[in-house]
């Protein structure tokens, strides 16, 4: 026994005694965390949105969390004559990828609400109001996540039936919407408009009705990100690109399209990213890895699938429709529609058959 106790006792002067190297560590663990990280942006209490105001339909701020702790905020819209003691079947909307539900989101769930649905336009986490640090960047999973609050918040209001609770997915926010209806079974119906599947839109790019990128071109973005991420460690904050739809864009139809919403008077506004900013320059890290639309086939709920004829973005809608295992399932052609004209143009997006379809898969 004393023997190892004079063992014990030269091991541990031996350790005590060695010199370790004197390492300077390089982090970027001063970049806010916290709570404060999590909180909304901003709670705007005026109206600011891109599109008019139905005096028959009630709106107010709410603001509830994700799984991940971001608080989501979003813009409640209901019937101004919504009974309190009964419950309504119930509505999520978000969209389009880089907007916020002051655009196109917000006009759609108020003009649902006018119907008598109650419904929530939210910012996704990291845009808009809502909170997440640094700003915009999204993946896949977190953007799914964010559909599946929505239903949570919606789920636990006393004037909405849980069991009557759909989701309404606007272009990138389509492949999310399709993402979420996939595996959450509270999910009673799902609708996309002008639908992008975002994971392959980034990882392979967008050509004349398919995929554009190749292994090579892949593996080249593979290794600017992993170059960039380097930069943004160093330099303790995410570089940003700039704004697609601003300045010089080659005549290049696809971002004249955009651009004729989102920098016009049409559809600006001043939080949007894809109006007055740019994503950061790591943002493909995760949607060139990772499929959004991986587990289309397992949907069951009720599907609607809406796409403009002339949309650019067509073969989307086409190629998930072949995908989505649910039976009652619908992929609507708007004769003439391009893919911005489902954000707004009142006169082609088809919400008379938005409404029903609601009606007929909610309301039984």
């Amino acid at each position: 026994m004393l023997k190892k106790r004079i063992l014990a006792t030269l091991i541990a002067g031996a350790l005590s005694s060695t010199a370790f190297a004197d390492l300077s560590i390089v982090t970027n663990s001063n970049v806010a965390v916290g709570a404060e990280a999590l909180a909304p942006v901003s709670l705007v209490s005026n109206w600011d949105k891109t599109f008019a105001e139905n005096a028959n339909v009630a709106h107010q701020k709410v603001t509830f969390k994700n799984r991940y702790g971001i608080s989501i905020v979003a813009d409640l819209y209901y019937p101004k004559d919504l009974d309190p003691s009964r419950q309504y079947p119930a509505i999520a909307v978000s969209g389009p990828f880089g907007a916020i539900k002051e655009q196109s989101s917000g006009l759609y769930a108020q003009t649902l609400a006018a119907s008598g649905f109650v419904t929530i336009a939210f910012d996704p986490s990291y845009t808009g109001e809502s909170g997440g640090f640094p700003r915009n960047i999204s993946s896949p999973d977190v953007n799914t996540e964010d559909f599946y609050a929505a239903v949570d918040f919606l789920g636990s209001q006393a004037f909405v039936n849980r069991e009557q609770i759909g989701i309404l997915g606007i272009c990138g926010w389509g492949g999310f919407a399709l993402s979420a209806a996939s595996a959450d079974t509270r999910v009673k119906a799902v609708a996309t408009t002008v639908m992008y599947d975002m994971s392959r839109a980034i990882g392979y790019g967008m050509g004349s009705g398919g995929d554009l990128y190749g292994t090579e071109v892949r593996q080249q973005m593979k290794e600017g990100i992993a170059t960039q991420r380097y930069q943004d460690f160093t330099n303790r904050t995410p570089a940003y690109m700039p704004n697609a739809f601003k300045g010089d864009m080659n005549n290049d139809p696809v971002l004249l399209e955009y651009a004729s919403y989102y920098a016009t008077e049409r559809g600006f506004h001043e939080r949007s990213i894809n109006s007055n900013a740019g994503w950061a320059l790591t943002n493909a890290n995760s949607f060139i890895n990772f499929p959004t639309l991986s587990k289309t086939y397992e949907i069951t709920a009720p599907t609607l699938i809406v796409a403009g004829e002339v949309a650019f973005s067509r073969y989307f809608s086409e190629d998930a429709f072949k995908e989505v295992g649910a039976k009652n399932k619908e992929l609507l052609i708007v004769p003439g529609a391009n893919h911005v004209d489902l954000y707004d143009n009142v006169n082609k997006i088809p919400f008379a058959k938005l409404v029903e379809f609601y009606q007929t898969n909610l309301v039984k």
